[in-house]
């Protein structure tokens, strides 16, 4: 029985046919095509990013009512974790665009023909479990480096940080135990969720197949990771206004990055 696949290809190491050799700025290419997704039909995506900005805003005052304003910058960091999934209705309008079909809020808001199916979901539980962990790790670094002290405020955190020697600390260990939560975070998701729309596959199948992606076209995606987190910045200095452009931006180009290599 054929496998769909020449001689040549499968001879060609599995390593090797995942690397597209794609330029580091072969990104911005992505970013291009993702603002034409979203000047087309604009209301549906700029309104998706109005959900995402009402939910962000809604997230934060949850914690400020709560007296949890202590994890509000970890929470902020954890956004970027389960960014993939949240932005998995834009997926869908660029997937619509490219099959010639009009798109709406409401199909993008509710996806119900992901090829995948549940699968989706259960993706979406290990990216929350993964935000959670890291708010706990950050808790548990405070910690160590205070004590008991208590959280300061927002209002005298900063100061707190930058001038003791016990800050520094802190910002040198939760820097670098963060990357590592993102990293892992952005291999599993960057191509994984778009997969699972786009493709009847596991989520084990989907997360590792999107980490041998990434790995095997880092320098591209190192360059994505860096306009992903520049822009992520620039949401933060607006008070996270800039996600109503912003998110939906990064979402359509994430699809252009996924049919771009795999």
């Amino acid at each position: 029985m054929s496998t769909g696949q020449s001689p040549d290809a499968a001879a060609i190491p599995l390593a090797h046919q995942r690397r597209r050799n794609l330029p580091a700025r072969a990104a911005f290419g992505w970013l291009r095509a993702g603002w034409r997704d979203l000047c087309t039909q604009a209301g549906a995506s700029l309104a998706y990013g109005i959900v995402v900005f009402a939910m962000s805003l809604g997230v934060i005052w949850l914690l400020f009512t709560l007296g949890m304003d202590y994890i509000l910058f970890p929470a902020l960091a954890g956004f970027m974790v389960v960014g993939p999934l949240v932005a998995i209705g834009l997926y869908q309008k660029s997937l619509d665009i490219e099959n010639g079909r009009r798109t709406s809020l409401l199909r993008m808001l509710f996806v119900v023909d992901a090829q995948s199916g549940a699968q989706i979901m259960y993706t979406g539980a290990i990216l929350c479990l993964l935000m959670l962990l890291w708010m706990r790790a950050a808790v548990i670094i405070y910690a160590l480096f205070f004590g008991l002290t208590p959280f300061p405020g927002l209002d005298s955190i900063v100061s707190m940080l930058i001038s003791t020697p016990e800050g520094w600390g802190m910002l040198l260990v939760g820097t670098v135990v963060g990357a590592l939560f993102a990293a892992f975070s952005f291999a599993i998701s960057a191509f994984g969720i778009p997969m699972l729309l786009d493709r009847k596959v596991d989520a084990f199948t989907a997360m590792g197949t999107s980490i041998s992606l990434v790995w095997n076209n880092l320098p591209v995606m190192l360059m994505w990771g860096a306009i992903v987190l520049a822009l992520f910045v620039v949401c933060l200095l607006t008070g996270l206004a800039g996600l109503i452009v912003v998110f939906p931006l990064l979402g359509h180009a994430t699809w252009h990055a996924y049919r771009a290599i795999a």
